[in-house]
């Protein structure tokens, strides 16, 4: 079993920034994807990105340019998602999300960009 915790959502303006974390623990294989996906009211859940243990990330296009993820150096199983220039279209709720073996959810985290 894994537990994941998220933190950092909120309410930010429209160009604003916020950075999410979750942090990752319990069974963890050596290799793991560690991300993020979003939804909003009415929508699927979506890919936002995803980083590898090997540090290789992946982006939805909506995010590239605008979002960076990241893995801890000192502690590979904390990931970060750096959101800048953010949109009102960014609103959902994030959840962060843990493949190794299988799959985990966070509870998720509200992030609203007001226009």
């Amino acid at each position: 079993q894994v537990q994941l915790v998220e933190s950092g959502g909120g309410l930010v303006q429209t160009g604003g920034s916020l950075r999410l974390s979750c942090a990752a623990s319990g069974t963890i294989f050596s290799f793991n994807v560690m991300g993020w996906y979003r939804q909003s009211p009415g929508k699927q859940r979506e890919l936002v990105a995803t980083i590898t243990t090997g540090d290789i990330a992946n982006y939805a296009d909506s995010g590239k340019g605008r979002f960076t993820i990241s893995r801890d150096n000192a502690n590979k199983n904390m990931v970060y998602l750096q959101m800048n220039s953010l949109k009102p279209e960014d609103t959902a709720v994030y959840y962060c999300y843990f493949f190794g073996g299988s799959r985990y959810w966070g509870q998720g985290t509200q992030v609203t960009v007001s226009s």
